[in-house]
């Protein structure tokens, strides 16, 4: 039965079509938290926009089904897909095709010529104090077929430099810079030779770990991943367990892309057809070191052999030796890189918005994986293709949203975030003006908790501050498999992971310190517009190994595939909420009490108040977020009362798009000018990096410089408090002067 609903909100005609048994419902499908509630209100719109929009999620609810997840992966992760690779390019074919079956429209793929790289020969032998040929390989298992897979690549490392050269080994811990600082302090040098580091101990990018070695003279840097982080030390290693086998080797690339992301020959401009490259060797972010990735069953000969003085104890791994700083192993390592012009292609689509189609909600995951990707990204490609399908299925029957739902399926990821990065540089100035907010999904699930007992994953929400409260609004709509609220898991993860026993507040849920290393980083830090990531994780063993398929994800990431579709429903709620709504759900008094910490932070940990006043940015901070309040106020007030016509809502909308691009300095922030956000970069272990410019003037002692910074941030605040304050004002123009005032809450989060 179809029913068609029209109503009338504030003059706002919309036609709605409810269609209680779509194609594709499941009688196991897991329901809302509860039965929905027309009177509730939702952030962002009208009490009678509120109860459509409760209509539309629901007939959008009972569609994504976790053995259509299931199948969708199944069918990702039958082959190696790495980037540029032909299974790679088949499934950008067949992703695109899907898209047309499920109704999506403008259905195209863009192809980026961009600097590629891949191994040719690769080997590492040590030849004292005794020979031993390292395997670089992967063992098969006879439980999970797929690892018998041939064309799974030996061990690399993307965009390693080429070389021939034996040299002593060194190791030196998590090769970070306070750890050659200790070796230093005890007589050793790694000039001119290799360094042997770990992955994971703290946690840094192997990129940064690259560029460190380089820096302090090494011809060359091994990694492997030791059994104390992501091994048999934590637990049943696979194909009995979710953690790292004997020669599970993660892959990678080390590209310097927190200098500048995408294709390293094109920086800061789309690499599409015609377009200038530099010579590789202009490339800012192209290391000029050799760099390799071992299991420890290939490091461990060479930490056993060692001869020289005891390494510090936290320097010590699980395995079952004297770990040593240096002595008597030297290596032979060869490495030659097929480093080309090869095409990586992304897959667009839409649908069109049936009132502003040129305001756009985008959605993304990468396709591109190191093998099989099981979790990263082809967990995340599933649920984007249930979300896909059931937003088709709305749009089949008439459910059109109305602001355009914009899908991409990135490629090469991996190798420098180049894909989106290369689309948002093409799409630049009309991205700026038109993207409400960009929804990345990475990977959706990879496994339990890793804390003692609890069997739900962790769940993740990152997201600029104006977009957290809509976030936690939206997990109350939504159960866990458990039949727990998503809400409450929630809260627990993150009160676990603060160590509190109290209560946590709702503005402490979304993580408001936004790094890099995956697709929103175009989107934040170079063009200014909102973004959000999601994600549960847990007891993840096997990134960017050949274990980390199928097999594990049916049997230890995921096995019902229901967090998969926990992610598809949080993924569309948040889409529908922001291509739906009458007024868009941003809360600015949220977001100038996150600058607001992130300054109070900065300044306790560099003592900047001493050397700059900061005092008047804090003062215009508080400004900024006054008037949000009374903005916040102003919005509810007026949607609540039905008071906002539909040219007053759209231009609203548009005053509220325009404070996130008032972020951007076109200078960018100082040594990294493609980073162009003044609250938001990453560092360079990808970690997050708030008020970049500022910070790291800070950190260097450069009090000149961090002054700049700090009169650069008054002028943005200052520039979008009274862009906010015009925004009230308009709105009291059209208020009924019987409007009863109301008392600013302190955000739209409780």
């Amino acid at each position: 039965m179809i029913t068609d609903f029209k109503l009338r909100s504030a003059g706002l005609a919309v036609v709605v079509v409810l269609l209680p048994c779509l194609a594709g419902t499941q009688a196991s499908k897991q329901p809302p938290s509860a039965p929905p509630d027309k009177s509730t209100s939702i952030l962002g719109f009208t009490p009678a926009g509120a109860a459509m929009e409760r209509h539309v999620e629901e007939e959008f609810l009972q569609i994504p089904s976790p053995e259509r997840a299931r199948e969708w992966h199944r069918y990702l992760t039958a082959e190696p897909h790495p980037a540029a690779s032909a299974r790679n390019n088949e499934l950008a074919d067949y992703i695109a095709e899907q898209w047309r079956q499920q109704g999506w429209e403008d259905v195209v793929l863009r192809r980026y010529e961009v600097l590629h790289s891949a191994p040719r020969e690769i080997s590492l032998e040590m030849v004292s104090p005794l020979r031993y040929k390292a395997t670089l390989r992967e063992e098969p298992y006879e439980a999970d077929p797929d690892t018998k897979n041939l064309h799974v690549s030996q061990a690399y490392l993307g965009y390693s430099a080429s070389g021939d050269v034996t040299a002593e080994v060194v190791y030196a811990h998590s090769g970070n810079p306070e750890d050659y600082d200790l070796l230093r302090s005890k007589g050793i040098s790694v000039k001119g030779k290799i360094v042997l580091v770990r992955y994971s101990n703290p946690y840094s990018y192997r990129g940064f770990k690259a560029l460190t070695a380089e820096r302090e003279g090494a011809v060359a840097m091994l990694v492997y991943s030791d059994p104390a982080e992501d091994g048999y030390k934590l637990g049943k290693v696979f194909p009995d367990g979710p953690w790292g086998p004997e020669s599970h080797i993660q892959r990678g690339a080390i590209t310097y892309d927190f200098i500048v992301p995408g294709d390293p020959t094109t920086p800061g401009w789309a690499s599409v057809a015609g377009a200038k490259h530099i010579p590789a060797a202009e490339a800012q972010s192209l290391p000029k070191i050799m760099a390799l990735p071992l299991s420890w069953h290939d490091a461990k000969p060479l930490l056993e052999n060692m001869s020289g003085p005891l390494a510090p104890k936290k320097w010590k791994g699980a395995l079952p030796i004297q770990y040593r700083l240096t002595g008597s192993v030297k290596v032979h390592l060869k490495i030659d890189m097929d480093t080309s012009i090869q095409p990586y292609t992304v897959v667009e689509a839409r649908i069109r918005g049936g009132e502003f189609p040129d305001d756009w909600v985008l959605l993304g995951n990468h396709r591109d994986a190191w093998a099989f990707g099981g979790v990263d990204p082809s967990s995340g490609t599933a649920s984007m293709l249930e979300l896909s399908r059931a937003l088709g299925e709305l749009a089949k029957h008439g459910m059109r949203p109305r602001r355009t739902l914009v899908i991409c399926s990135w490629d090469g990821e991996e190798y420098a975030l180049t894909g989106s990065t290369e689309w948002g540089e093409q799409f630049g100035d009309e991205l700026k003006k038109k993207l409400v907010a960009y929804i990345n999904v990475d990977s959706s699930a990879s496994g339990p908790a890793n804390r003692t007992g609890n069997a739900v994953p962790d769940f993740h929400a990152d997201a600029v501050a104006s977009l957290a409260p809509m976030i936690v609004e939206a997990s109350h709509s939504l159960k866990v498999p458990t039949g727990q609220p998503l809400y409450e898991v929630w809260r627990k993860t993150r009160a676990q992971e603060e160590k509190t026993k109290a209560p946590l507040a709702d503005n402490r849920l979304v993580n408001t310190r936004i790094g890099s290393g995956s697709d929103h980083t175009v989107f934040l830090n170079h063009l200014g517009r909102p973004t959000v990531g999601l994600e549960f994780d847990g007891q993840y063993g096997v990134y960017h190994s050949m274990y980390d398929d199928h097999f594990w994800m049916n049997h230890f990431g995921d096995p019902g595939f229901k967090y998969h579709i926990v992610i598809s429903d949080l993924w569309g709620l948040l889409a529908l909420r922001l291509a739906n709504a009458d007024v868009l759900p941003f809360d600015f008094a949220a977001y100038a009490a996150n600058i607001r910490d992130f300054v109070k932070q900065l300044d306790h940990k560099s003592k900047v108040q001493k050397n700059v006043d900061l005092r008047p940015l804090l003062s215009k901070v508080g400004e900024f977020e006054k008037t949000g309040l009374e903005l916040n106020t102003a919005v509810s007030g007026s949607l609540a009362a039905n008071k906002l016509g539909p040219e007053a809502a759209k231009t609203l909308s548009r005053q509220l798009m325009q404070v996130e691009s008032n972020w951007l300095i076109p200078e960018g922030i100082p040594g990294r000018p493609w980073f162009q956000h003044l609250l938001y970069a990453a560092r360079y272990t990808y970690a997050h990096l708030e008020l970049p410019g500022l910070t790291e003037a800070a950190e260097k002692g450069d009090w000149q410089t961090a002054q700049a910074q700090v009169r650069l941030l008054e002028a943005a605040v200052e520039k979008n408090t009274e862009l906010l304050r015009q925004a009230k004002a308009d709105i009291d123009k059209i208020t009924m002067p019987s409007s009863p005032p109301r008392k600013p809450t302190e955000t739209l989060l409780h």
